[in-house]
Formats: C-alpha cells, structure tokens, sequence
C-alpha cells in the first residue's frame, strides 16, 4: 500500500493538489514512520528542479510545515501516554529507540530532536520522548521549526545535486531517494554507534567506581587485641575484705 504513494505524488506533480498531498504526508510520517514522506519529497523536488513544476520554494515549504506539525503532534502523544508506557514496547528496536531518547533528552535536547529528525523512527521516538519528559512545548516547538526546515532544505539539496547530473525528471528523483534513503541508514548508524560507545564508557567507569569501593581500607581491617602492660593482673598478697 505504502509502496504506492511515491508513484501517486510524482503524477500529481503538475497539479497544485501536490502541495496539499506533500503537506499531509510529512505531517503524518511525523508518527507514523511507515508513510514514506522523504522518497515523496525528493522525487517530487527532483521533478521540480528539471521541469519547472511544481514550483521548488512550494515543494520546501510543504513539507516544512507538514513536518514541523507531525512533530508535534508526536509530542503530545507523547505527553498523553507517559514515558513508562513508551518504554514499554514489545518491539526490541522501538523500545531501544525510546531508551536512548530518555537518556539524552534532558542533557541534549537540541542536538537529539535536529539529529533525530533525519531517522524515521527515531524522530518519533524523540518526539514522543520529548513530550513524555514534559519538555516545554514553546522550547520544542522552536527546535522543531528549525530540524524541520533544515530536513526540507536537505532534501530538495539533495533533489537539486541529483538534477544537475542527471537532467531526466525520473531518472534524478530515483536516484535522490536513493541517497535521501542512504543518508537516513548513515545517520542512524552513526548515532547508534556514539550510543553504544558512550554506554560502554558509562559501564566501565561504574564499575571501577564499584572495585574502588570494595577494597578494604586500613580502618575496617580487624586488629588483634593483646593486653597492655596497664591491663595485667597482679597479685599483691592482700585479702579484699567485705
């Protein structure tokens, strides 16, 4: 079914209905990762970019306003439903999704909603993590503005690199989904392996905290006691008397 939007966007890629339909898909992949707004994008950018049409600023700005607001429509999911019930997800990847965007969101909020904007899940993950946290909604809404655009931007940059080379209209929106696909897997694994180093480095640093604390120190070592010369009984002869 999803395999069928992208073909159905570049058709109406003459039409001004494009706009609407561009705005709606970004809007919704903002919670629900499965609608494919990055290929629809670039492919429509693409064909913007060779042809004429649809007018370029228009692609950009669509799917700016469609994101931000898929955005925030994740953060008060994410506020309604709680960040234990997040956490909670029988699916390994999500759940890994939400832990990380727990850990990271009161330190670097910023840095994680502009980074996770570029990964499908991970921006929902973020989003709704953000919401759970009750991270002040003015605050993420001006850090959604800006991950938002600059996601649209990237994307019709990656469109108009493509239709430099390649001057066919469809031919340069396959290959700007491609790259488009390809940076969203580099940026994923990038992150995931900060994640993972940043977590071992966490996990020996406690457990040096853990063997530092278990070594005997001198004053909880046992001293055997021995009489003093002060101590010793000695008999001097005399009765005690009652």
């Amino acid at each position: 079914m999803f395999d069928q939007i992208t073909p159905f966007v570049v058709e109406l890629a003459a039409s001004p209905l494009v706009y609407v339909v561009l705005v709606a898909l970004c809007l919704v992949d903002g919670f629900f990762p499965p609608v494919p707004s990055e290929t629809a994008l670039v492919a429509v950018a693409a064909i913007a970019a060779t042809s004429g049409q649809p007018v370029l600023a228009g692609v950009l700005v669509a799917a700016a306003v469609g994101a931000i607001a898929g955005d925030s429509i994740a953060y008060w999911i994410g506020r309604r439903i709680g960040l234990t019930r997040l956490a909670r997800s029988r699916r390994p990847r999500i759940a890994a999704a939400f832990a990380f965007a727990e850990r990271q969101m009161q330190r670097r909020s910023a840095s994680l909603i502009l980074v996770g904007r570029y990964i499908p899940v991970g921006r929902v993950a973020v989003n709704m993590t953000a919401g759970a946290t009750r991270l002040p909604y003015r605050r993420f809404l001006a850090i959604s503005a800006v991950a938002g655009t600059a996601w649209s931007a990237t994307s019709v940059g990656i469109a108009l690199a493509a239709s430099q080379v390649l001057h066919e209209p469809l031919v340069a929106a396959l290959v700007s989904m491609v790259v488009a696909g390809g940076l969203g897997i580099a940026v994923d694994r990038v992150i995931g392996t900060i994640s993972r180093r940043r977590d071992t480095r966490a996990a020996r640093a406690a457990t040096a905290v853990v063997a530092a604390t278990d070594v005997p120190t001198a004053s909880t070592t046992p001293v055997a006691h021995t009489p003093s010369a002060t101590s010793r009984i000695v008999p001097t002869g005399e009765i005690v008397r009652p």
